[in-house]
């Protein structure tokens, strides 16, 4: 019986491993490379890329684009260079933070950019299939879920409805820095959940974790400051 407990686990990761291969080389997969894709070629590089645009959107010095010349091609598929786990907060587009046009970044949002089941797939997919080489886990400033979440850990009360989740889902990162010592409270709960988030993606089986050790994807957190549209590494 433990023999085939082990074949059954080697056989469904070696099926998984498969599966991404394959699906990388169907149609779907040929379609998701139709667009030219924008000079990444590792993950270093693709970080610089976010952060020279970054730079362009803080001094006010955007490239000039033409968005509808690329729009045919953009029809045939995409290749985005790298993946954007943002918060949904309305402030922050991170196509315009990090100067980008249309097919340069595959976004996922969620109030309090953290990890979900769904998340992680979509990430997965963008980096497996679409071949992002860089996962960046971008909170901000100010950032009402995660002040939420302080807050309801703080006053024991219970958010309404569904937001109640955020909390419980952010309530391992954010509430060790309740007992820390320290001045802005909110702003160390924020860079918690970027950083708990990070390591979540960086340790992610059976997909991110391997690419991650293999140096072939690096994820990063980082800090958007709602009054300057700066970003910084955290």
């Amino acid at each position: 019986m433990c023999n085939q407990h082990v074949a059954a686990g080697t056989t469904r990761r070696t099926f998984l491993q498969g599966s991404t291969a394959a699906l990388a080389g169907t149609s779907l997969g040929r379609l998701a490379h139709a667009q030219p894709a924008t000079a990444a070629d590792t993950p270093d590089a693709a970080l610089n890329l976010l952060l020279e645009g970054n730079a362009r959107y803080v001094a006010n010095k955007p490239n000039e684009r033409d968005f509808s010349a690329g729009r045919a091609a953009r029809a045939q598929g995409q290749a985005p260079f790298a993946s954007i786990l943002g918060c949904a907060d309305s402030r922050v587009a991170p196509e315009m933070a990090f100067d980008r046009g249309p097919g340069d970044l595959f976004v996922v949002r969620v109030a309090g950019n953290f990890v979900t089941p769904d998340g992680l797939a979509s990430l997965e997919y963008g980096v497996t299939v679409l071949g992002t080489k860089l996962i960046m886990v971008l909170g901000h400033t100010r950032c009402g879920a995660v002040n939420a979440t302080v807050g309801a850990l703080q006053k024991g009360n219970t958010l309404p409805g569904h937001i109640a989740e955020l909390v419980r889902t952010m309530k391992p990162a954010i509430e060790p820095v309740l007992k820390q010592p320290g001045d802005d409270l909110p702003q160390r709960a924020v860079i918690a959940n970027v950083r708990a988030n990070v390591q979540r993606l960086q340790e992610a089986k059976p997909l991110l974790g391997d690419l991650v050790a293999a140096r072939k994807l690096r994820v990063v957190g980082a800090l958007y400051d709602l009054a300057t549209g700066k970003v910084t590494l955290v």
